[in-house]
């Protein structure tokens, strides 16, 4: 699988949004009743979050590197308008072009017309989220461009007409049995067919994979990536990945366009160090990624004879204007914290409904698109705030904090009028001593004609969750019977 770097063929749009999807809640409530899905999700994160735990208990500073990565890139972000426009000039002088894109629609244009200007009509590409945030496939696909994903995992969704569903692996809701179907069924209207008798052993899927491949690698003339990092004193880009696919990219064809957000820069080599140390063991458990591919500007026979940089805003200088949401902007797309999500787990990255899925996509999505569509005011409520996703992340982004003030925007913004009207109720009660007292030796006495399921717009909360049973009296009345007993 590549680095952490994410894109597919699929139906994204310049939002990074699925076209028709659910909110979270419709779409959850049907992929946790899909068995198989549940099953392959609860095998994968499981052995990941394992490998990964294994990997960072070997470093006895992993607590002084999380420290520092979070302190680069808090420091990075107080001076992102500084450190690229040092990134500018260093990939100016190192013979490439820098573009800036406000938005996707520009990003797109972009790329599309460098694409143009070469006469080629088809891209291989590194796996890419930003691509995949501002729909570059389907981008190019309107120009008469195609674009190949050259991940194994993207390749798979990209044969199989699908939407990937997690950062690091997007192919992980399928199996092995369904990864052959797609392959036997679809890799010639791509390109080269699959092998006869393919069967579903890991090898043999890799070996198609290499060949479907191989001819696409050794004939373009144009590729397209992402990149992990990229360093302000030099202009230098970083891809980090396992397969070798980014490498092939980034070294054969004649022209390269790297699309990237701005918040991927960090200021020095030194900067740099810290992230290659924490990256490839909160993502793939490794101690290095097998590939570490680096690159600044153009060298005469040596590489692209054409590096092109697009600098990709899209929403993150709106995430950076909110003192508590821009932490989300520290991310520096692991995934660790889908693996460790008990939502994830059930519901999949699909329910989501966005390109970055789980915890992170929970509050980064909502910040890049706004919160004024459904699937956008409910991802910050996709969350059990059970923190787990704190405690595993390189940079330490508090995410259980981001969801919370984002819940406040969504309510403030008249997204959830009854919630309000509840927590104001509730507010009264506690205020009031004596209400909060009758209230409970009412409910008590009244317990066995509660419903298991609350009436009305309060039927929504137990559609997945059930009523606590009440005590046979208030804790208060149990205490003042009781207490003296204890005392004496």
């Amino acid at each position: 699988m590549s680095g952490t770097s994410g894109t597919s063929g699929t139906s994204g749009t310049s939002g990074g949004a699925f076209l028709g999807m659910p909110s979270f809640p419709e779409a959850a409530a049907v992929s946790t009743q899909d068995r198989q899905l549940r099953a392959n999700l609860s095998h994968a994160t499981r052995t990941i979050r394992e490998k990964r735990a294994r990997a960072v208990a070997e470093l006895a500073d992993w607590a002084e590197l999380r420290a520092a990565g979070k302190a680069i890139k808090d420091h990075t972000l107080r001076h992102l308008d500084h450190y690229l426009l040092q990134l500018e000039a260093a990939v100016t002088t190192a013979g490439g072009t820098v573009h800036w894109a406000a938005d996707a629609a520009e990003a797109n244009r972009i790329v599309a017309d460098l694409v143009l200007a070469t006469g080629e009509r088809e891209v291989v590409k590194v796996k890419s989220m930003a691509t995949q945030e501002i729909g570059l496939n389907e981008a190019l696909a309107a120009e008469g461009i195609t674009a190949y994903e050259t991940d194994l995992a993207e390749l798979i969704v990209q044969l199989g007409d699908d939407r990937p569903s997690h950062i690091l692996v997007p192919a992980i809701h399928r199996n092995r049995r369904e990864i052959r179907e797609i392959f036997a069924e679809r890799m010639a209207d791509w390109g080269r067919p699959a092998p006869e008798g393919l069967t579903d052993s890991p090898a043999q899927l890799a070996e198609a994979a290499r060949l479907h491949l191989r001819e696409k690698f050794l004939r373009a003339k144009v590729a397209v990536s992402g990149a992990n990092f990229m360093v302000a004193e030099t202009g230098t880009l970083v891809v980090v990945e396992s397969e070798g696919n980014g490498r092939m990219c980034l070294t054969l064809p004649q022209t390269l366009i790297s699309v990237v957000g701005i918040e991927k820069v960090v200021p020095s080599w030194r900067d740099l160090e810290v992230f290659l140390q924490t990256l490839p063991r909160s993502s793939t458990a490794e101690r290095m990624n097998p590939y570490t591919s680096l690159w600044t500007g153009t060298s005469d026979g040596d590489g692209p004879s054409a590096f092109h940089l697009v600098l990709l805003d899209n929403g993150r200088t709106t995430a950076l204007a909110d003192q508590v949401g821009r932490q989300a902007l520290r991310c520096i797309r692991c995934s660790a914290c889908l693996n460790v999500c008990p939502v994830y787990e059930r519901a999949g990255g699909h329910a989501y409904g966005s390109v970055y899925p789980g915890p992170i996509g929970a509050i980064l999505t909502p910040q890049l698109r706004g919160t004024a569509s459904e699937i956008d005011a409910s991802l910050p409520y996709a969350s059990s705030l059970c923190g787990a996703c704190y405690e595993v992340c390189p940079v330490a982004i508090d995410i259980p904090e981001v969801l919370v003030h984002l819940r406040e925007r969504v309510a403030g913004q008249g997204g959830h009028r009854l919630e309000r009207a509840a927590v104001k109720a509730a507010g009264f009660v506690l205020d009031h001593p004596g209400v909060l007292a009758a209230g409970e030796r009412a409910a008590a006495k009244a317990r066995r004609l509660l419903p298991r399921r609350l009436p009305g717009p309060g039927g929504a909360w137990t559609d997945s969750r059930d009523l606590p049973d009440l005590p046979t009296e208030p804790f208060r009345d149990w205490w003042q019977k009781n207490r003296p007993q204890q005392d004496s």
